[in-house]
């Protein structure tokens, strides 16, 4: 029989329908640690930490943040929701003793605001340039002794968050980089990748651009207020304001209850929803 003969129609032949159709067969229960099929979320052979966002711990990978990784987090500028995202995560890494580290972050810690959020340990690195932050980084990797690690990176390639991305395969704990948006067509090593922006008052909009398991269309909505003012700004002042109707008095109050563009709320008077002060 010559060798360039035809196979035997019963063999798989590679892209065919038999040899898809031979891969559930392979591994019909759960697959191993690193494999995840395309329709289902990858499970984390290593441990994670709960965001504290039920939503968001049900669209990553392993249920939380994980570790021995960078996470990338990418925004339209800094200071617009990275503390209400972190907070219930960096407040339980906190509990356990261990530093936050901030590497290069773009304002000065608010000391008195820290304090409030029960995360009394703080390692600041300050880094101005792009080199000075990529080098404290991964000094700050190597050493491995904090709870968690912040850094900001408005200049990074690829080939040096491939450096992070290797010094944080020996931790144990969570290490997230800022970029800002415009980097997210760019190539990253980030096994989990998000969008963050302010949507609303008192809300966060989040849409994730890379993760172990399929692709989420859907952004992902988690309220943004933080902790010490719940229980200050009264409800209807977190709504965003909405155009009065045609035909609208200026200064008439809505059906439903919200301020007209020409009035205001003071959000430290009370919770009482009906004080309303006409700026």
């Amino acid at each position: 029989m010559s060798a360039l003969s035809r196979a035997p129609d019963s063999l798989p032949r590679p892209g065919g329908e038999q040899a898809l159709a031979a891969l559930p067969q392979r591994w019909p229960g759960e697959l191993p640690a690193g494999l995840w099929r395309a329709g289902e979320l990858g499970r984390e052979a290593l441990p994670v930490v709960p965001s504290g966002h039920a939503a968001l711990d049900a669209q990553l990978p392993g249920g939380g943040w994980p570790v021995q990784s960078i996470t990338e987090l990418l925004q339209p500028r800094p200071g617009c929701g990275e503390w209400q995202l972190l907070g219930p995560a960096l407040r339980r890494l906190a509990a356990g003793g261990a530093p936050l580290v901030l590497v290069g972050p773009p304002y000065l810690p608010h000391w008195p605001g820290w304090g409030a959020t029960a995360l009394p340990r703080l390692l600041w690195v300050r880094a101005d340039s792009a080199a000075e932050r990529l080098w404290a980084a991964e000094q700050v990797l190597r050493s491995g002794d904090f709870g968690a690690a912040l850094i900001w990176l408005p200049q990074a390639r690829a080939a040096e968050l491939r450096r992070l991305q290797a010094a944080a395969r020996l931790l144990a704990a969570p290490v997230f980089v800022f970029r800002p948006e415009a980097a997210q067509d760019e190539a990253s090593p980030a096994p989990l990748r998000l969008w963050l922006a302010p949507k609303a008052p008192g809300r966060l909009e989040l849409r994730l651009i890379k993760r172990r398991g399929p692709a989420l269309d859907a952004p992902i909505e988690l309220a943004a207020l933080p902790p010490g003012l719940a229980g200050i700004v009264p409800r209807p002042a977190l709504r965003a304001p909405r155009l009065p109707r045609h035909g609208t008095a200026p200064g008439a109050q809505m059906q439903d209850g919200a301020p007209t563009p020409g009035e205001r709320v003071d959000a430290l008077a009370g919770a009482d929803p009906a004080r309303w002060r006409v700026a």
